[in-house]
């Protein structure tokens, strides 16, 4: 079993302060790492939530021991409140929002997430439900699909990865992760040597509007502040700019409205510091905010 590392430990687990406390959610549990740490130091309970299925079983793996603390469930972070009512939970301890892929995702065979092997066009996290990339990439137009690889991956070249994706699905047609990155590659014309490969902004753009991924993010945020005891704290931590707008902007909002319902306590957000970047590279572009529930 691949062990994926949490990014921020430390500065999750001291936003969070967790020891004693009652029952804390992990929205995107994954493989279980920031849930092991959380119950690790002293969380008396935790409900982990993940979209993905391999992912959750891993998790389920890993944090066999706490059984009696943890319940993992195949759940979208955006049923929040669905899942707390059917519980009958109506105020929680604390909420994590991790908003990064898996290292699992990217690493394991079929899944469609990297473009250094060759796997089918799926990009799915919750590959249960939902269109692949094939499916969707089947009928789109070359300027619908530039629209998405510019807004999702902020990719000055789009129009023309668009145009080249579109004729080549139209040509001899596109069945792989490989030919896809080859496609981005050859349209963007590199030159010199790149500090990124020249996929990654197209692929990110991809991997977003196969799972949606910033769809009713703000509005999950504002129930998971709504859902807090007094004093409890979200944590939520982005990958990429478009997540922290999002986050930044609805903690905002709650903080300033007539009826303050959190108190930010990250003016800036966190990042790792140069040893954890140093030992986990994926942790370079996360940012952590933070907030508190007020009375």
């Amino acid at each position: 079993m691949i062990v994926h590392e949490p990014v921020l430990r430390a500065e999750t687990l001291e936003q969070l302060a967790p020891d004693g406390r009652g029952l804390l959610v992990d929205c995107t549990v994954g493989t279980g790492g920031h849930t092991e740490a959380l119950l690790e130091a002293g969380a008396t309970r935790v409900l982990g939530l993940d979209r993905d299925a391999d992912v959750l079983q891993m998790a389920g793996q890993r944090l066999a021991v706490w059984k009696e603390r943890v319940e993992l469930v195949h759940a979208d972070y955006r049923s929040f409140d669905e899942l707390l009512d059917g519980r009958g939970i109506d105020r929680v301890d604390g909420v994590l929002a991790d908003l990064g892929h898996s290292t699992v995702q990217i690493e394991t065979e079929g899944r469609g997430f990297s473009f250094r092997r060759d796997d089918p066009l799926d990009m799915r996290m919750d590959r249960t439900q939902g269109p692949t990339l094939a499916e969707l990439l089947d009928g789109v137009t070359p300027d619908a699909l530039a629209d998405v690889i510019f807004e999702f991956g902020e990719e000055r070249h789009s129009r023309r990865i668009a145009r080249a994706i579109v004729e080549a699905r139209d040509g001899a047609g596109l069945a792989s992760t490989l030919e896809l990155a080859s496609i981005v590659r050859r349209a963007v014309r590199q030159r010199g040597h790149a500090r990124i490969d020249p996929a990654t902004r197209t692929f990110q753009a991809l991997r977003i509007w196969v799972n949606g991924e910033l769809d009713g993010l703000a509005e999950f945020l504002r129930s998971a502040a709504h859902r807090l005891q007094t004093g409890a704290r979200l944590v939520v931590i982005s990958f990429h700019s478009l997540e922290d707008r999002i986050a930044k902007y609805a903690l905002r909002e709650l903080e300033e409205g007539d009826e303050p319902v959190i108190r930010i306590l990250t003016r800036k957000p966190v990042r790792a510091g140069p040893d954890e970047v140093l030992r986990n590279p994926r942790a370079r572009s996360a940012k952590l905010r933070a907030a508190e529930r007020v009375a």
